[in-house]
């Protein structure tokens, strides 16, 4: 079990994807207006992304130390990569946790779980401001000597 969670540590670190796309930053000239607008956008770029206390190490430990394999997953030999969405207020709390895409067998819950259950964050800033921005995050659940089923074969096939 415990090598289960460093594998699914050391895979979702090499997945791990920052902020993302390059269409959310916006300029304006109006100060009144803008700082309205950037206490209530969320931010898909920003000039400094919000980060995991202790960086990205320290979130490796977190989710292996946090999650848990579900049982469910187990009994079917589900296994694959669960892709988490969540913002980090200004404040760094984490809010709005949704499943992008899932697996099933109880892993997409137990991302969110894990996700929802994370310490604040060091929020992202803009303009040196702290703003909203949107994090998106792979999980992957990796089963070693998993038998070969169909859903097994269609979640390699995605990849």
């Amino acid at each position: 079990m415990k090598s289960i969670l460093i594998t699914i540590v050391c895979i979702t670190f090499s997945l791990l994807m920052n902020a993302q796309t390059a269409d959310s930053v916006k300029t304006t000239e109006s100060n009144n207006l803008n700082n309205n607008k950037i206490e209530k956008e969320v931010f898909l770029v920003v000039e400094e992304s919000p980060e995991f206390p202790g960086g990205q190490d320290a979130m490796m430990k977190f989710l292996g130390d946090n999650i848990t394999y579900p049982k469910e997953a187990l009994d079917a030999f589900i296994h694959g990569t669960v892709y988490v969405t969540f913002i980090v207020e200004q404040d760094g709390s984490v809010s709005n946790v949704k499943v992008l895409r899932g697996i099933g067998g109880g892993c997409d819950e137990e991302a969110m779980r894990v996700v929802q259950s994370m310490p604040k964050w060091i929020p992202g800033k803009q303009r040196g401001e702290p703003v909203r921005v949107q994090y998106s995050l792979p999980i992957r659940f990796v089963l070693h000597g998993a038998p070969k089923t169909e859903k097994n074969k269609k979640n390699k096939s995605k990849k």
